[in-house]
């Protein structure tokens, strides 16, 4: 057993996730790899966001084809024990499996961190084929591997973690990229001893790479590819199954099967097929809350810099997203893998490949509540965005107003906004009008569950905001009209009966108490003028 040839860290990695609470067998997918390994020289990159499940894949992959320990106590009873070919398979395979994230806390060079790999992986493999003749000074991985094939036939499956962590490096430089990308070359295209690679990373390998050098992969990534998609990310039935041990696990529960769909939904694969953040899934469930468990500082932070930089094509289509809109975007894997973001639909592609976004039918939207609060975060600090900085940092007078019953205060803020940096629309359509007031409400999201185009009543209402924390703070109600007066959104709130949801039955179960306040707002099109009329409900 070595550092990483045929290492029982895999074994140990995943049996500790299968003894988890909230383990969702994704085993189906070994099936999938099965003729791939017996083919030969097969290559698969996986790209995902963080925290998507790739290093759970990686660890289960190597778990079940390494020969250094027996997996049968794990994977008997998961799915892939039903498989016709599941006993041929397990454990028959060498697996060199290496995390490239992982580096030893001394390390300040590239030199350090590639030559200490390097060298692991020769005293592996010298110490596993006593009998091969290696050569001591100059050998290298690349080398000792054919020399093994050679003499003895062995092929190897490579399980390569985190491949382009290295390029998150501090220390790391462009010259070093690209011994990197030679060096992954060198050890594995166009060689006899692989059997199959699978590895995985962030961002496509053309991000880095100009192609050339590991155009052997065949890439899967979530905007790209439908297979494997259902391996990476919980679906629907996944997180019912869930819920329902959390349901039976927990006495005093804190969690609504609703509330995993409004925080955590929202991703599609390829073919379109919801899926949920699996990561963000298991930690509400095992710290009984609804919370923003989502943790990608470096990504976050890159994304925003070209959204810092390129305001005239993405500041509007901002606004509609985080007023709950689609937008139109052409995402494509190419646009994403540039090393400069120029256009709108790089920027929004690469916000794909990240997370922060998610595309279907060839429309982008932010995909929950869970990343709606970044977008929140990023909102009220960066000036450059214009009218949409100004609504975000209004929003806490608007919800203030709103509560006085102050009209004119909600007026003002609406056409100041729009007078003095009218957008690139003029409220052609009502949706329009819908990612003004919603931005104007931003800071209500932190004590309100504010739901678009919800079911009350008779028919749909445009705005209503459900009290989160306090039952007794206010319920509103927010209609909106284009040519047509504040007066005709309130007379329909109240026709149509928009205030049963917090009246009745529903009102004794939630134990909503506070005002009801209908809020009418209007933007006359010829008159370039805002108004509101707000009423309290009996």
């Amino acid at each position: 057993m070595g550092m990483y040839l045929d290492s029982q860290i895999a074994y140990s990695l995943y049996k500790s996730e299968v003894q988890k609470p909230y383990f969702i067998d994704k085993t189906k997918m070994l099936e999938e790899l099965l003729p791939l390994v017996s083919g030969g020289n097969n290559f698969i990159c996986i790209t995902r966001p963080r925290r998507f499940g790739k290093t759970t894949a990686a660890s289960m992959i190597g778990a079940f084809f390494s020969d250094a320990k027996d997996s049968a106590d794990i994977f008997d009873s998961l799915a892939i024990a039903k498989a016709a070919e599941y006993q041929k398979y397990r454990n028959q395979s060498h697996v060199i499996y290496i995390d490239f994230s992982e580096m030893d806390d001394a390390c300040d060079s590239y030199e350090d961190y590639i030559s200490n790999i390097k060298e692991l992986l020769c005293e592996d493999l010298q110490r596993a084929y006593p009998r091969v003749e290696f050569r001591k000074e100059k050998g290298s991985p690349a080398e000792d591997l054919k020399r093994i094939n050679l003499e003895t036939g062995d092929r190897f499956v490579f399980v390569l973690d985190e491949w382009d962590a290295v390029f998150h490096m501090s220390f790391v430089t462009e010259v070093d990229r690209r011994k990197y990308l030679t060096f992954l070359k060198t050890l594995l295209k166009g060689k006899a001893y692989v059997s199959l690679v699978y590895m995985t990373g962030i961002l496509p390998i053309a991000k880095y790479s100009s192609g050339s050098e590991l155009n052997m992969f065949l890439e899967y990534s979530m905007a790209s590819q439908a297979r494997f998609s259902e391996y990476f990310g919980f679906t629907e039935e996944e997180v019912d199954e869930l819920y329902a041990r959390y349901c039976r696990k927990v006495m005093e529960r804190r969690v609504t099967r609703e509330g995993l769909r409004i925080w955590y939904d929202g991703y599609y694969t390829k073919t379109g097929k919801r899926l949920y953040n699996p990561r963000s899934i298991v930690v509400a469930l095992e710290n009984n809350q609804l919370g923003s468990y989502w943790t990608s500082a470096g990504p976050y932070d890159e994304i925003f810099y070209y959204i810092e930089h390129n305001i005239a094509d993405i500041r509007d289509a901002l606004a509609l997203l985080i007023s709950g809109e689609t937008v139109k975007a052409d995402v494509q894997e190419y646009a994403a893998t540039a090393m400069k973001l120029t256009t709108r639909d790089e920027i929004f592609s690469a916000m794909v490949v990240y997370g922060f976004l998610s595309c279907n039918q060839g429309r982008v939207s932010i995909p929950n509540r869970e990343l709606m609060l970044r977008f929140s975060e990023m909102l009220k600090r960066e000036p450059k965005l214009g009218y949409v900085y100004c609504l975000a940092k209004e929003s806490e007078r608007m919800l203030q107003a709103t509560r006085a019953l102050d009209t004119k205060t909600i007026a003002e803020i609406l056409s100041h906004v729009h007078d003095s940096e009218v957008p690139l629309w003029d409220y052609n359509r009502e949706s329009e009008l819908t990612a003004i007031v919603n931005l104007a409400y931003l800071s209500a999201r932190d004590e309100y569950d504010i739901q678009r185009e919800d079911r009350s009543g008779k028919g749909y209402v445009d705005f209503i905001f459900y009290p989160r924390y306090d039952r007794h703070a206010d319920c509103i109600i927010v209609e909106l009209k284009v040519d047509h007066s504040a007066g005709e959104a309130v007379e329909q709130i109240k026709q149509k009966n928009y205030a049963a949801r917090f009246r009745g039955k529903l009102a004794e179960e939630t134990g909503y108490t506070g005002r009801i306040l209908a809020v009418g707002i209007a933007y006359d099109r010829k008159t370039k003028e805002h108004t509101c009329e707000i009423e309290v409900l009996e």
